[in-house]
């Protein structure tokens, strides 16, 4: 599938370069971001810019976090349409009720690309296959349980992503009889402080907890933190994301309940959508107007081998 995808990003490259001269030119783009708090968001920002400027060095790149705060989200994109942008590139708040934001910015003469998570009336969406990762994530989880055991699906902010990683988990959960979700709807907020909080909750409230899926690293960070505080041994957590911080922790003795992420790439998510966004401003529009990206499955046994997310330096 990956090799598909640079196929496809070769083909891409073969389109533009025969673009008429009078294409549109990419001179601005906003980003509109869950939280540049969160080092996933931070590299899909550097993805963006990173690809913009290769289209033009002389490209404005105004990159925000909404906080998942959707009125702050609704504002940024009417700033970015007084700005005049060419392109936005969006990590929606809800798939739904930014769908009139979308519109207005669209009726300006603007592309909407959805990077990360689906937006309705998106012009081209780029994304991981989430319900995938959150499948994997969590057959780890029922394969190390033998099929057997106590467990929690640790939620989060309701965009897509999230929602298609525990309707994945909860897939799998299902057809493992001798499993029971304890509890599935705590939402952790996306960020480590979140996590530690509501494992925090779960930690006082069940004395038997076999395993633990969080919806991103920094919550299954935070919630080892939570364990680890009150002494809690023996919990199998997994998330998604397969990130640096996730990954130092894989390689940690000292951090074993953390045992798993599913992968994502940022840095190569963002690029893609840009490239998309710049095809349809040349005229070409996608295949598909969703592209989902593979996710694998890093564990302590194969963490050695894992290349990490792309950068500038390891494209």
């Amino acid at each position: 599938m990956l090799k598909s995808i640079s196929l496809a990003g070769a083909a891409l490259a073969l389109v533009m370069s025969s673009a008429p001269s009078s294409a549109k030119e990419l001179k601005s783009i906003g980003v509109s971001l869950g939280s540049l708090g969160n080092p996933f968001f931070v590299a899909l920002s550097k993805g963006a810019e990173f690809e913009a400027k290769k289209t033009n060095p002389n490209v404005k790149i105004t990159a925000v976090g909404f906080e998942y705060d959707l009125g702050k989200q609704v504002t940024q994109i009417d700033n970015f349409i007084a700005a005049g942008v060419d392109m936005i590139l969006l990590n929606p708040g809800d798939p739904k009720a930014i769908g009139p934001a979308i519109k207005k910015a669209q009726a300006a003469g603007i592309l909407v690309v959805a990077v990360d998570t689906a937006a309705e009336g998106a012009d081209a969406t780029v994304t991981t296959n989430n319900v995938q990762a959150g499948e994997i994530s969590c057959q780890y989880i029922v394969d190390k349980l033998g099929g057997k055991g106590d467990v929690i699906i640790q939620n989060g902010p309701q965009v897509s992503a999230v929602i298609d990683r525990v309707n994945g988990c909860k897939s799998v959960f299902a057809k493992a009889p001798g499993i029971k979700v304890l509890s599935s709807d705590q939402d952790g907020k996306g960020s480590r402080e979140g996590g530690l909080t509501v494992a925090q909750g779960y930690l006082t409230r069940y004395p038997k907890i076999d395993a633990i899926f969080a919806i991103n690293d920094p919550q299954a960070i935070g919630t080892d933190l939570a364990a680890r505080q009150q002494q809690r041994s023996g919990i199998i957590i997994t998330s998604v994301d397969g990130a640096p911080d996730i990954e130092t922790a894989l390689k940690d003795p000292a951090s074993p309940q953390i045992q798993a992420s599913a992968s994502q790439d940022p840095f190569f998510m963002a690029r893609r959508a840009v490239q998309i966004g710049v095809s349809i401003l040349n005229g070409q529009k996608p295949a598909s107007t969703v592209e989902l990206l593979p996710s694998k499955l890093i564990t302590r046994d194969n963490v050695a081998e894992y290349k990490g997310w792309t950068s500038e330096r390891k494209e």
